[in-house]
């Protein structure tokens, strides 16, 4: 017998769309959120060397991380997310990605049948994690542009509610809150005894001249705030499966349970490639992050074509477009004809808890400029024709 707690939760829908993708060779996939451009050389050339001298890569390490790693860390949160963790009483913890980072929070702060909020369209991967604890997701729409709804998250909150999850810059819908909301989000956390988990993993990928605010600067937010930080998209790092997360000092004995139960320790090869990522720094990561401007920009052009057919926000952060489509059709019936007649695959919006109306997300972040602009041609003709 399988669990009913596992039984509840979705199926992951990126392997159903990859096996749909393999299933029709040349179809161009604006899917799965992963970046075009490979780690810096020196992760390369770091690991190499490791594994040549360093009998270390082959032993446990600190359940934590290493020393060197978090000191770059903590430098990295101290002059980019003006975050202090001797001010904020807050510490490192190094996971295996972002995804096992919230994971270990949730088993941190939650019991069975506690509540978490959730802005939807949210991660999905949140939603199962959350279901998988044990716990209950109550997931409160957004407004029409996917910003925060201040008032009906207060008003979700019962006695049961354990943490609000924000996304920002958000996936899917490329939205980025305002560091006038997200501090609102964080003070109301503040005065419910409650958590603030934040998910920053697409802090660097940002258009139009906004910056990234992470809420856990702010003056005594640190008692109160999980953020949560990826290599994955910043360095190109997927694979790697190397990311951090900055939890209250209260929280760091019951994180180091978990994380040495499951994990016991961050993977020793993927360490070193991220001390080396990290060494070579953010300059990098925006020089290659650069190219997606005119990216989407060139997309949101092509998409235009479908008139009110297809709405979508212009995405100020991230590398998604979320379309709100015109149809009495399925999602998951459009992507498969989609797969299957015009050689393009995306995602569909019920698997970001969207459960009125017709919605897609399409990644721009993953292929070369000249194929996302040609899959997101096939996009177009397609949905011409289907909806």
């Amino acid at each position: 017998m399988i669990a009913r707690r596992i039984q509840h939760v979705q199926d992951p829908v990126i392997p159903i769309v990859g096996r749909w993708t393999r299933q029709h060779p040349g179809t161009i996939s604006l899917g799965q959120g992963v970046v075009h451009f490979p780690p810096p050389p020196q992760v390369f050339q770091a690991v190499s060397q490791a594994a040549q001298h360093d009998r270390s890569l082959d032993r446990y390490g600190d359940v934590s991380g290493s020393d060197g790693l978090i000191e770059l860390i903590r430098d990295k949160l101290v002059t980019e997310n003006e975050i202090d963790l001797v001010a904020q009483q807050s510490t490192v913890v190094v996971t295996a990605g972002a995804n096992m980072g919230f994971l270990n929070a949730i088993l941190a702060i939650a019991d069975v049948d506690d509540e978490i909020i959730l802005l939807a369209p949210y991660y999905f991967n949140h939603q199962m994690a959350i279901e998988i604890a044990g716990c209950r997701p109550v997931v409160v729409p957004t407004l029409a542009d996917h910003q925060p709804d201040l008032d009906a998250i207060a008003d979700a909150m019962t006695p049961r509610t354990k943490a609000i999850v924000t996304v920002s810059p958000n996936n899917p819908t490329g939205t980025v809150y305002s560091p006038q909301d997200l501090n609102s989000i964080n003070q109301l956390c503040a005065r419910q005894g409650i958590y603030h988990v934040c998910d920053e993993a697409y802090e660097y990928f940002l258009y139009d001249g906004l910056q990234h605010y992470s809420p856990g600067s702010r003056a005594g937010a640190g008692r109160h705030t999980i953020s949560l930080f990826s290599l994955s998209k910043t360095y190109g790092m997927a694979g790697w499966r190397v990311g951090y997360c900055v939890v209250p000092n209260h929280l760091v004995d019951a994180i180091k349970k978990i994380q040495d139960t499951n994990l016991i320790c961050p993977p020793i090869v993927c360490q070193t490639a991220a001390s080396a990522a990290l060494t070579v720094g953010a300059d990098w990561c925006r020089d290659q992050i650069g190219g997606l401007n005119a990216v989407r920009d060139a997309s949101l052009e092509s998409l235009s074509v479908l008139g009110g057919k297809c709405h979508q926000a212009t995405p100020q952060g991230a590398f998604y477009l979320f379309l709100h489509l015109q149809t009495d059709r399925s999602d998951m019936q459009l992507v498969e004809q989609l797969i299957r007649d015009f050689g393009v695959a995306v995602l569909p919006g019920s698997a970001f808890g969207v459960t009125q109306g017709c919605c897609l997300r399409a990644s721009y972040g993953a292929l070369q400029p000249s194929a996302v602009v040609d899959g997101v041609g096939r996009l177009c003709k397609g949905l011409q024709k289907l909806l």
